[in-house]
Order: structure tokens, then sequence, then C-alpha cells
């Protein structure tokens, strides 16, 4: 396991953006989401892992798109992010249902031929995803689960750090598990959080399909 030192701002107030409450998205509407995508089509055993891996790590759709199967170490319940237009990678953790999700798709890529050397979340022929495909995805996902809300990428990101948040979670904590860094002076005024720390934080988040 990678393992490095994850800093944040240790502020009050949640990293969530500038948004009307009503726009994000509930636990209940993610997950209704994540249901909507077939549970028995290998491309819908794929969309759910990805989805899931998007909302519950707070990932930015690049980030998702480029983790490789070597990222995530399901045994420990961590993910390596890798570093993405020039910032830093950074180590987290993955709750139980998301690795459970993450194991179902690994487990069908490797029964239709996939390698292990190459990217987690890909076609079906071992291609890289784009991310026009999942920005068209969740929105064809919302109307099949009667989402109402305008559903995109970074809506499951904004939704883990508010539940991260509700769930009683530091501000500091949270930007550590999301990448979020502060710059200049302040970096003066930081939190230390290991990787080990935000791990074991995320890690004993729990929650089922």
């Amino acid at each position: 396991m990678i393992s490095t030192s994850l800093q944040a701002e240790g502020r009050t107030t949640p990293p969530v953006p500038a948004a009307a409450p009503d726009e994000l998205l509930t636990h209940d509407e993610a997950r209704a989401l994540i249901r909507s995508a077939s549970n028995r089509a290998p491309t819908g055993i794929r969309n759910r892992a990805l989805i899931a891996t998007m909302y519950r790590v707070g990932l930015r759709p690049g980030e998702a798109l480029a983790l490789r199967v070597a990222d995530v170490d399901p045994d420990a319940g961590v993910v390596c992010v890798p570093a993405r237009k020039g910032g830093v990678g950074r180590v987290t953790g993955l709750d139980a249902q998301t690795v459970e999700l993450i194991q179902r798709w690994r487990v069908r890529r490797e029964r239709i031929g996939l390698s292990d050397d190459g990217q987690l979340f890909c076609t079906l022929a071992g291609d890289e995803l784009k991310a026009a495909y999942v920005r068209e995805l969740l929105p064809r996902l919302a109307r099949r689960a009667a989402v109402t809300k305008r559903v995109h990428p970074l809506g499951l990101r904004y939704a883990c750090a508010a539940e991260m948040s509700a769930e009683g979670m530091s501000t500091a904590l949270i930007e550590a598990h999301l990448g979020v860094a502060a710059s200049g002076s302040a970096r003066r005024y930081l939190v230390q959080y290991t990787s080990e720390e935000v791990i074991a934080a995320v890690r004993a988040r729990s929650w089922r399909l």
C-alpha cells in the first residue's frame, strides 16, 4: 500500500459547493441511481461499481476513469487515486459495500477475458471509457430511477462531501479524502492527516445498496 501524508485545512464549514440544498442528491436518490443500472448485464455491473466508487470516494470523473485495476486493494479496503492535471495523487479508503460492487465487476471483467493490466472501468473490449459516456449515462439512469434533480458526475462528489459532513466527520478529514488542498499561507494552519487515518475513517462508513 502506498503511504503518504494527506493534508487538509481545518475549517468548520463543510466542503460542499454553493448549491441549493434541493440540488444535492440524497442518500436514497444516489442508491436508486446505482440500482437503476442492470444487476446482470456486464455493462450494468460495471456501471454500478463505477457510480458507487464516484459517489462513496467522491472522485472527480477523470479520477474515476483513470483508475487502474492495480490501484484498488479490495482486501485492505484502499484505493490509490492517481494524480490528475498536475496535482498530486492520494490514498484513501473504500467501505465494504463499495468493495463488494467493485469486486463483482472485477470477477465479471476477468470472465470476459480482460487483463488486470489496464483501467478498472473500461469498455467490454478493454478500451478507455470516455467522460462523455458518464455524462450521458447518469441522466439516463436518473430518468429510470425517477430522480428529477439534475444528475451530473460532480454531483456524486458533492453528495459524498455532504453525507460525510452529516455523519460528523471533520472538514479537514473530508477534504483529505476528496483531495482538496489549501494553498499559500493557509498551509501553516493545516491539520495533518496520515493516509492510514483517512483510510480507517472511510472504511468504517456503512451503507447498503
